[in-house]
């Protein structure tokens, strides 16, 4: 099994890499499509709309991004044997931490898209920078702090 691991290692790397993006992207998007729904009366056909919009990014984008995520992240780590490296430990901290904003963000949409407002617009503002700061940290994680 490892032989077949390692010959895929680089496709497993660029899918592992376009899913990441994928996924990020889809974080990026959602807190904008509540802020564009915020405003929005309960039960108008924007709201209707905004609704809709955010869930086909959660089926389409998120989750299969998500998933694919992990799947193709945890098979390099078995390929290049790293489980014992500290820079694996910290990624998989900031991964796990990034997939609970997953899942938080989930929740708050899908109460927004039932007439709730749980968030103000700038907590959704401030909410929407978090994808970005922890991907920094894993970029720098995973190609600084792995040669170190």
């Amino acid at each position: 099994m490892q032989d077949v691991l390692s010959m895929t290692y680089l496709w497993l790397k660029a899918g592992h890499i376009i899913f990441m993006v994928f996924w990020l992207a889809g974080l990026f998007m959602l807190p904008r499509q509540m802020i564009y729904l915020h405003p929005a009366a309960p039960d108008s056909e924007e709201s209707k709309l905004w609704a809709k919009r955010m869930g086909l990014l959660r089926k389409i984008i998120l989750t299969p991004s998500i998933i694919v995520v992990w799947i193709l992240g945890l098979l390099l780590a078995q390929t290049l044997q790293v489980w014992g490296e500290g820079w694996l430990h910290v990624k998989l901290l900031l991964v796990v931490a990034l997939s609970g904003f997953h899942g938080y963000l989930v929740a708050q949409s899908k109460k927004m898209a039932a007439g709730e407002r749980p968030l103000s617009e700038k907590q959704l503002r401030m909410w929407g920078e978090v994808p970005g700061v922890l991907l920094a940290l894993i970029v720098v994680t995973v190609v600084v702090f792995r040669y170190m």
